[in-house]
């Protein structure tokens, strides 16, 4: 296992990454006919993998002064967690309207047939604080974008956006110009 470590000591990362892709499954037509669902659990349940993925987020983040990790409900906080813990930063749930018991912000993103919202509490980000955004999976970026629009109006500096795994062929890093965006998997087509 890897945890504690530097990436760099046991392996290159690229290998380490094509090791972490092989441990994603692919569920044809989920949720519906035609899409290929990338499912972590898999990966999530293997504890070699799993430390894996939050080493190579932690080793290209360790220089970058992050104080908070604000990750998107719900798989993003299974990697927000942990990775916070490695990078002695705080870490903010980003959640669903309602589910925040305290004063929130929140930020309204379209869907592909009609639209959502998140919210964060006021208090999560101090003005000025270096913040990474990180979520599981980046599809068509609606949702990270509305994440980083709560980080910019709490004062945050992003200094990057993370994702487990990446869609390119869906073209969400358009939804994100002027960002640092850094995915351990991509994907190019279902």
């Amino acid at each position: 296992m890897v945890t504690g470590r530097s990436v760099q000591e046991h392996t290159g990362s690229a290998e380490m990454k094509s090791e972490l892709k092989d441990t994603i499954r692919s569920v044809p037509d989920f949720p519906k006919k035609g899409i290929v669902f990338r499912d972590i659990t898999t990966l999530l349940k293997n504890p070699d993998a799993f430390a894996r993925a939050i080493d190579l987020f932690a080793d290209h983040y360790a220089k970058a002064g992050i104080q908070k990790i604000v990750s998107v409900e719900s798989r993003g906080f299974i990697l927000g967690a942990p990775l916070a813990y490695r990078l002695n930063a705080g870490f903010v749930p980003a959640r669903k309207p309602g589910k925040l018991p305290a004063t929130t912000i929140r930020e309204s993103y379209a869907l592909e047939y009609g639209s959502d919202a998140i919210e964060i509490h006021t208090d999560a980000i101090a003005k000025g604080e270096k913040v990474l955004v990180l979520d599981d999976l980046l599809a068509t970026g609606g949702t990270v974008n509305a994440a980083c629009a709560l980080v910019e109006k709490l004062g945050g500096t992003i200094v990057g956006i993370a994702f487990l795994i990446e869609l390119s062929f869906l073209k969400g890093r358009e939804k994100l110009p002027g960002y640092d965006i850094f995915s351990l998997i991509t994907y190019e087509s279902e």
